[in-house]
């Protein structure tokens, strides 16, 4: 009997203890990708340019098209792999005519992006339609510029039949809706993950590590800058406590303010190198170093562990992406250029 009763008021300690580190994630300001599929849509969808099977299935084609490049090689899953986190696993993006990034910049993941607040390291523009339009013509990056890409998407009959069954009857594929397109596919790429069905009540979805894990997260003060929904995703102050220490690699500063983007830290695991410049490999390294520069404290070997035990919670169910088989050039189809 007097084991019984022991196992109960464990249980019951586990149970509060469950509730109470819940609330204290939420009211840290941690907010969960909803279970149902419904919300999962509202919360993605843009009003100004609705999702529908017949964008999202045209999106994912010309996310997948290399002709959108000005040498047809790149197209948006180059840098942005979607077998490899939505990243492409190195420092610094590599372009057009095999080009670094000039300013030694890092991909970000493309999962989960729609749910951020700005879009590129500097926060220029505040959604995935706009931020499509940027990479295509950057001269380092795809290269070509709009014209190129009216022209080459005009060309295949196929593909202006598949834009007015989306969008209905038009003169000419605008630049515009190729990336308002590509924008609608890349809304589809939400990863929920166990921590969010631990958001949701559900106390055995993370174990004890990955708790403790989450309580060190909270408790350190990683959620200043890794919340809300993208847990990350708005402009912050960087180098708040101390200089990064590879601040010298790239010459970006940030926007205007010197504010730069936080990351997602969804599916994390998956998007190394880290920071903006690539320089860090290993989460334990990202997570001592963000103890020093941005939270002025030093976090140790075991704290730093827990925590990024915690963040491979953040590794979410992908949606299954069938690679698609795209539309026949034709004589009228500008040629690749490697200029």
């Amino acid at each position: 009997m007097k084991t019984l009763v022991s196992l109960s008021i464990a249980a019951t300690i586990a149970v509060s203890a469950n509730a109470d580190l819940i609330k204290d994630a939420k009211d840290a300001g941690l907010v969960a990708i909803p279970s149902s599929i419904t919300a999962q849509m509202e919360l993605v969808d843009n009003k100004e340019n609705p999702m529908t099977e017949a964008k999202i299935e045209l999106g994912k084609k010309l996310y997948f098209d290399p002709r959108l490049s000005k040498s047809s090689l790149i197209s948006c899953n180059t840098c942005h792999n979607l077998a490899l986190g939505g990243t492409d696993g190195v420092s610094a993006a590599i372009g057009h005519k095999w080009t670094a990034n000039p300013h030694h910049l890092n991909s970000p993941t493309v999962y989960n992006a729609m749910l951020a607040s700005s879009q590129f390291w500097d926060g220029r523009d505040p959604h995935v339609e706009a931020q499509a339009q940027g990479p295509i013509q950057a001269g380092p990056e795809m290269a070509a510029p709009k014209e190129l890409v009216e022209e080459r998407i005009n060309s295949i009959p196929a593909y202006v039949s598949e834009f007015k069954a989306a969008y209905g009857e038009m003169d000419k594929v605008s630049f515009k809706m190729v990336a308002d397109t590509i924008a609608t596919f890349e809304r589809t790429l939400i990863t929920p993950s166990r921590f969010d069905a631990f958001l949701e009540g559900d106390k055995n979805a993370l174990n004890k590590d990955e708790k403790e894990g989450l309580k060190t997260f909270i408790d350190k003060g990683c959620v200043t800058c890794h919340n809300g929904v993208a847990i990350g995703g708005t402009m912050q102050p960087f180098q708040v406590a101390n200089k990064y220490k590879f601040a010298d690699v790239g010459d970006f500063k940030g926007d205007a303010n010197g504010m730069v983007k936080t990351p997602t830290l969804r599916n994390i695991e998956e998007t190394a190198p880290y920071f903006h410049n690539g320089k860090i490999w290993t989460l334990n390294e990202a997570v001592k170093e963000m103890g020093s520069t941005q939270l002025g404290i030093k976090i140790n070997d075991k704290e730093a562990e827990k925590i990024s035990t915690f963040l491979r919670s953040l590794t979410g169910t992908k949606p299954e992406i069938t690679y698609p088989q795209l539309p026949a050039s034709t004589p009228n189809t500008p040629k690749p250029s490697a200029n």
